[in-house]
This record gives C-alpha cells, sequence and structure tokens, in this order.
C-alpha cells in the first residue's frame, strides 16, 4: 500500500509539472508564431504566473530527495532549485524593465525544454514504460541545454545589474563602527563564480549519470 501511495503521489507531481510546463511551452510558441518578435516583450506576462507555480512546487523535489522517495543527488539538485527560483523572484520579477528582455524569453524556453525532457520520461517509468529514444534524448540533450540555459542565466543576472545599481532594490545598510551600504548588485556580481562552479559541477554529474543509465540500459537489452 505504501508503495502504491508512494508511486501515485510521484505521478500527480510529475504530471502536473508537465502539464504546467506543456502549457507555458505551447503558449509561448503560439505567441511567438502569431506575432513575431513583439511576443518577446509580453513573454513574462503571458507565462510569469504558472511558471512561477512551477518553479515554487519543484522546491518538493528537494524533499523527495531527502525522505529517499526519489534517488538523486540532493546538494546538486537544491542549486538547480534554488538558482531558478532566485533568478526568477529576487531578480525577474523585482525588475519590471528586465521582464520585457528577449532574453527572459530564452531562459523560459530552455527551462522548459529541460522540464519537457525530464518530467515525461520520469511518468514512462513510473508506469513500467521504459523507452530508449526518451531515456537517450533526457541524459544526452539535457548536458548541452544546461549549459546553454546557464548561460543565459549568467546573461540575465548581467543585464538586470544596472536597474539594481539606479533603483537600489533590495540595497541596505550595515550599521557597523561606519555605515555601510551594501548595493545588492554587488551581491549579485559575488554570485556569478558560485554559479559557474555550481554549474560545473552539475554539468559534471550530468555526464556521469548519462554514461551509467545508457550503459545499465544497454546491458538490461543484452
Amino acid at each position: 500500500m505504501r508503495l502504491s501511495i508512494r508511486i501515485a503521489y510521484l505521478f500527480l507531481y510529475n504530471l502536473l509539472q508537465f502539464c504546467g510546463h506543456t502549457w507555458i511551452f505551447a503558449n509561448m510558441t503560439a505567441r511567438l508564431l502569431t506575432f513575431g518578435q513583439d511576443a518577446l516583450a509580453d513573454t513574462f506576462y503571458a507565462v510569469g504566473f504558472v511558471m512561477s507555480l512551477c518553479q515554487l512546487l519543484s522546491f518538493l523535489e528537494l524533499f523527495h530527495i531527502a525522505d529517499e522517495i526519489v534517488k538523486g543527488h540532493l546538494l546538486l539538485r537544491f542549486f538547480q532549485v534554488m538558482s531558478r527560483n532566485i533568478l526568477l523572484f529576487v531578480v525577474i520579477i523585482s525588475q519590471e524593465e528586465v521582464q520585457r528582455k528577449p532574453v527572459v524569453c530564452s531562459l523560459f524556453y530552455l527551462w522548459n525544454i529541460l522540464d519537457l525532457l525530464r518530467y515525461p520520461h520520469i511518468l514512462m517509468c513510473l508506469v513500467g514504460m521504459h523507452s530508449f529514444p526518451m531515456l537517450w534524448a533526457r541524459y544526452t540533450l539535457t548536458i548541452p541545454l544546461y549549459i546553454l540555459s546557464v548561460i543565459t542565466q549568467g546573461i540575465t543576472i548581467y543585464q538586470a545589474l544596472p536597474y539594481f545599481e539606479t533603483l537600489g532594490t533590495y540595497s541596505f545598510e550595515l550599521d557597523l563602527p561606519s555605515t555601510v551600504y551594501v548595493q545588492f548588485s554587488t551581491l549579485l556580481k559575488a554570485c556569478l563564480p558560485l554559479v559557474a562552479v555550481g554549474a560545473t559541477a552539475t554539468v559534471y554529474h550530468l555526464v556521469k549519470e548519462r554514461k551509467l543509465q545508457l550503459e545499465n540500459k544497454k546491458m538490461k537489452r543484452k
């Protein structure tokens, strides 16, 4: 019974994420085909709410790994979830000018494609339908797409820096022996090397996981 409840819960969670990301991808694509480049500036207003819900839900995946409901690398998944949510809720949502930039559309597309490779494969595995093409696509295409998404995240932060510096959003003062004014843009710049280190570790793990998954699949097929 416990196993059945676990599978049912994971199936519903992954199905919800799959439906959310499918809706976002379809909406963005339809708007792009209909309005062309004019749709880029309105991407966030069209799909931002649903994207925010999907990213908030992804925090549950940390509990899934911590409670051993699913297998996974907790630290790397924590980095992926936190980097997305900080970028979305702290950087993009707080700056209306950033929301209109084409880079946000590119970022949302990359996030969606990554998740549309991931969640359908998990759903099929949960119901016992193992597809080698889907497994290959998930563990092979994810690597270059993830690298592109990290680069796009860096570009998004870089383009947002002038707005944080001008408006002083999230900047604060520290009451030390002498008052120190800390600009939030400085903290964002300091985070960029950490993002690079975390992304490098994640890519290494993805390459290692791809090799393991494909080798196991080939052994089962023999």
